[in-house]
């Protein structure tokens, strides 16, 4: 299912595609982040105590983690630029809702509608790269998409706080909604779309269970932080998402057989690079999920850092994503993207092995956490942005939509399911020991991503990479 000869639909419009799929992905990336530094303001305003907090966090991740599949299909049934548009204007309207939001029940309410434009947004912004852009220009393209989209990890938090404490929570929203402003007329100047014309309608059985699904899985993750496992909320959302999810292929492949146009075309996994891309995405973006929540538990509750100050120690391997990204996009192009996705993982494992050196003395930061965590990034700089080539460069760009959002919700799910599991292997509390335990099995996670990557992802012919 090589695109490899195809000509870019979107070739004429390279420079706009790209500064949109930016821009927009940019939004989602920077509400993510910024919206955590309010919480204690949004506390003393509106009530709520604890649990709106969370649930301003959590209908977000909620909403968005379960409709990304269903996003995806719409994206190749009725064209990114439209779907990236729809995204847009929901995720504005629900940032000015947020803006002035009267109580917590509206705030929460608004922050799931912020999901659902997230999820509109976010597997059609990389399909448009992929619809633009061929071969080494491709990988080069994602590998700026990637450094730019991380720049909203630190921009989020630094900005967010300088505008709770100036000028008052409400304001970030607004700071949400000014990308928007300008993203929307650049949508409007591309002057051709992508869609996959012969899927007539809407798998609708399939939505349904691909919503309840995940969504069912995200849920029960997220609660069970907060209630523990044995809650009947938790059981309940893990049990409905299991079954669903287990329903999801049976349905699908009936749906293959009889209308032909199922919400995720299962096909796409006999592709050799999407099967393994996804394989490893599931492994290594396991082992991420848990590195960053346990390093930062751990410098603020055995360190005793300031929040502050471990969101600073904690911004090396997003500063190394920033530096390197284009660079290895590009010679991950002309190189293929095998021995990227094996080496990155590998030198990640590395990174947290040093983290072993950190003990009680936080003075053990700078030859500990620091030359780690600088590895772990250098890791994921190698890693992320040829997977993410392979992945998307393996399957027909008119299914590039499904496709960026099956990897997407991998990722999240795999993210998710590590930091559940986080107080398991942390043995109940963050220690040095603890810490210890949960670098070996990140360690582990990322080697076993290295391997994965290094012995199934096969390189695009030649004249694939040539091709610009």
């Amino acid at each position: 299912m090589s695109t490899a000869h195809a000509t870019a639909p979107l070739r004429d419009d390279r420079r706009v595609v790209l500064v949109v799929a930016i821009l927009s992905s940019f939004v989602v990336g920077l509400d993510s982040s910024v919206v955590n530094v309010a919480l204690p303001a949004i506390r003393d305003e509106l009530g709520g105590g604890l649990v709106v907090q969370q649930w301003t966090v959590d209908a977000y991740l909620i909403t968005l983690g379960s409709l990304i599949l269903v996003a995806g299909s719409l994206s190749d049934l009725f064209g990114r630029v439209r779907i990236i548009t729809w995204g847009l204007v929901v995720f504005g309207i629900a940032s000015v809702a947020c803006a002035i939001a009267p109580s917590g029940e509206v705030l929460v309410v608004a922050r799931a509608f912020q999901g659902v434009g997230g999820a509109l947004v976010t597997p059609s912004a990389l399909a448009l790269i992929v619809a633009a852009f061929r071969g080494a220009a491709q990988a080069k393209a994602i590998g700026t998409w990637t450094a730019w989209s991380s720049a909203a990890t630190i921009l989020g938090p630094v900005v967010g706080g300088f505008v709770v404490d100036g000028i008052g929570w409400r304001w970030i929203f607004v700071l949400t909604a000014v990308p928007i402003a300008v993203t929307i007329p650049l949508v409007r100047r591309i002057s051709a779309d992508v869609r996959a014309g012969h899927r007539a309608r809407v798998d609708v059985v399939g939505a349904v269970l691909a919503v309840l699904g995940v969504g069912g899985v995200v849920l029960g993750l997220i609660e069970q932080e907060r209630l523990g496992w044995g809650a009947p909320i938790v059981v309940a959302a893990l049990v409905v998402g299991g079954a669903a999810l287990a329903a999801f292929v049976p349905w699908e492949l009936r749906v293959t057989r009889t209308s032909g146009a199922p919400l995720v075309p299962l096909e796409l996994f006999r592709a050799r690079n999407f099967a393994v891309g996804n394989l490893a995405t599931l492994s290594i973006y396991g082992a991420l999920g848990m590195v960053f929540f346990v390093v930062t538990l751990f410098l603020q509750e055995v360190w005793r850092f300031p929040a502050w100050l471990a969101g600073l120690a904690t911004l090396p391997p997003t500063v190394m994503l920033l530096l390197l990204s284009t660079t290895v996009g590009a010679f991950a192009g002309r190189w293929g993207p095998r021995w990227f996705m094996a080496a990155g993982p590998a030198i990640a494992a590395l990174g947290a092995l040093v983290l072993l050196l950190a003990g009680d003395d936080p003075h053990a930061y700078w030859w500990s956490v620091l030359p780690g965590l600088v590895l772990i990034g250098a890791g994921i700089a190698l890693m992320v942005t040829p997977l993410t080539s392979a992945v998307l460069g393996s399957v027909p760009q008119s299914e590039a939509g499904v496709g960026s959002a099956v990897n997407n919700a991998i990722a999240r799910i795999a993210g998710l399911v590590m930091v559940a599991l986080a107080g398991i292997v942390l043995g109940g509390a963050v220690s040095v020991e603890g810490l210890h335990r949960a670098m070996v099995a990140i360690a582990v996670l990322l080697v076993a991503g290295a391997i994965v990557s290094a012995v199934g992802i096969r390189n695009p012919r030649s004249e694939y990479r040539a091709a610009n």
